[in-house]
């Protein structure tokens, strides 16, 4: 490297201090949790059953030598982690948190798909929190992400073991501050929904009196859309020629 050039942020890094920015300024707190889970607060705690396909050993990293301890599968276990923490603190909710960071599964690489990858959360636990109250803020963050573009977002039915109702969340993108791949276009984004009353108990939280919406998010799908990456395979090669375009 010449004396005196600088390095680059990695476009996940970046992705994430925009993302933080954003919900920052809805209230959001940023938070983090440990890699390393176990399978209480992994599946468990989220209302994923026993028998659930997503426990075998074609999709969770299991650690050989600590028995119940797994290489998380998504950023979901911080959810009732955050929550368990503030009710022992005897703090009641409201509480808004997002969650970046990687998370594992065991699968196939290729073009779309790593088994490493980085996801974000999001949790917003109340009174009166609806699902109008996860589009509207789902529709800021993409709005704000995409420079001020017109953005619409719309649920379709889906199910998911931790929220009920569940809901897949398709965006579209629309005026000239759209990318043009992504003009016009409904793009599948993530799953979400309301925190299932279950979840909400085992984090000790009165699911009689609260409710809440949460999100997951893939940010490596994310930065691929917003920055127009093939390949998300590029993003964890540590390839200068790919970090120095950003």
């Amino acid at each position: 490297m010449e004396t005196g050039a600088r390095g680059h942020i990695h476009p996940i890094s970046s992705l994430i201090r925009e993302a933080n920015r954003v919900f920052y300024g809805m209230g959001f707190s940023f938070i983090e949790g440990p890699l390393l889970e176990n399978e209480w607060y992994n599946f468990d705690a989220l209302n994923v059953p026993k028998d659930h396909p997503a426990r075998d050993m074609q999709d969770t990293f299991f650690i050989k030598d600590e028995p119940g301890k797994v290489l998380r599968t998504h950023t979901s276990p911080n959810q009732v982690r955050y929550m368990e923490t503030q009710m022992r603190a005897g703090i009641q909710p409201p509480y808004r948190i997002i969650v970046p960071g990687r998370a594992f599964r065991n699968e196939a690489t290729d073009m779309t798909h790593e088994a490493e990858f980085f996801q974000i959360e999001g949790l917003a636990v109340g009174e009166d929190v609806t699902l109008g109250n996860l589009k509207g803020t789902l529709e800021r963050f993409f709005r704000e992400l995409f420079g001020g573009a017109d953005v619409e977002v719309r649920f379709r039915p889906s199910f998911f073991p931790f929220t009920e109702p569940s809901v897949e969340v398709d965006m579209r993108i629309n005026g000239e501050h759209a990318p043009e791949k992504l003009r016009g276009r409904w793009i599948e984004m993530m799953g979400a929904g309301m925190v299932h009353p279950s979840v909400l108990k085992n984090a000790g939280v009165d699911p009689e009196k609260y409710r809440g919406f949460a999100f997951g998010m893939g940010l490596d799908r994310l930065a691929m859309l917003r920055w127009g990456i093939d390949d998300v395979r590029l993003m964890h090669s540590a390839d200068l020629r790919f970090m120095n375009q950003f």
